[in-house]
């Protein structure tokens, strides 16, 4: 394992700590663009270490724009009935979030990777940096309107990732910006139970929903094949041209306008232990097969 590196955007990535923060948003912590140091141990972080591979100094990164959250597990033996109490044999908090999942993945994938997002100032706001710096990612606090100069690492990136879990106006202005500078942007559906804005569509690359989703997204059934292929049909409608839907078990499938699907099946475990995550992981995977320029069906 070498050192803890990130790519260093053309401009300086400033962060700016007079701006104004979007409203009835938690108190944040500003965190600058970060170099990291290879690290003094190998103790164990709620994300693995890794490092961004320095061989690749002039790959466009992958930018993830997005949520990192503190997760919180208990183990029960069952789930509790309404109103009663069950005793949990083990609890444990740790860092997850959509957008810091896709990152930690980039990043395990041996790819430059930056992380855009907001941390709290509280005992979880420390944990998930924490793990973030363990990743080699980037963070910055979301301001109310994104200035030029706060998008030059979208502007400059190789695909950009995108998710629910934060203001659509946020997701809206980096897609824009992403469009203009002919950054292809993969929308993960995941997150706000709401109908997507067709303006944050309309600049979407990609959408990448499960099958659940699928459905929410365009109140149709997706319990075959056949249903899915119509509701994306729904999907080309709203302007997006490609669709990677998730199936879990049954693999995924790649829908772009005008060809035949792309079928993946799945790669068996031997075991399943967890499943939080997969899908965040299959999306940042496939992002990086993409910018790497494999093939759709390689990617």
């Amino acid at each position: 394992m070498g050192g803890f590196s990130t790519l260093s955007a053309p401009k300086p990535w400033r962060h700016h700590h007079n701006l104004s923060t979007i409203p009835n948003q938690p108190t944040t912590k500003n965190v600058p663009s970060l170099r990291f140091n290879p690290p003094p141990s190998r103790k164990p972080k709620p994300f693995s270490c890794f490092a961004l591979d320095s061989s690749k100094p002039e790959a466009p990164p992958l930018v993830v724009v997005g949520s990192a959250n503190a997760d919180i597990y208990v183990e029960i033996e069952r789930l509790p009935k309404e109103g009663e109490t069950v005793s949990a044999k083990t609890g444990q908090t740790l860092a997850g979030g959509k957008g810091a999942n896709q990152a930690v993945c980039g990043g395990k994938l041996d790819y430059p990777t930056y992380f855009v997002g907001q941390v709290g100032e509280d005992a979880h706001g420390k944990l998930i940096t924490e793990a973030l710096e363990g990743g080699g990612a980037n963070m910055a606090s979301w301001p109310e309107t994104l200035q030029p100069e706060d998008l030059e690492v979208v502007k400059n990136a190789g695909i950009v990732l995108l998710q629910r879990e934060i203001p659509d106006s946020v997701n809206i202005q980096v897609a824009k910006t992403a469009r203009s500078a002919g950054v292809p942007v993969i929308l993960d559906a995941g997150g706000v139970d709401a109908p997507i804005p067709p303006e944050l569509l309309k600049f979407i690359d990609i959408l990448s929903p499960n099958e659940t989703e699928l459905a929410r997204l365009t109140n149709m059934p997706t319990e075959s094949f056949e249903q899915i292929s119509e509701a994306v049909g729904q999907c080309h409608k709203m302007g997006v041209k490609q669709v990677l839907v998730k199936l879990g078990a049954k693999g995924s499938v790649l829908f772009t306008e005008g060809e035949e699907p792309i079928r993946q099946p799945i790669i068996s475990a031997p075991k399943v232990i967890d499943t939080t995550g997969a899908g965040d992981t299959f999306t940042a995977a496939f992002a990086v097969a993409l910018v790497e320029e494999s093939p759709k069906k390689n990617a």
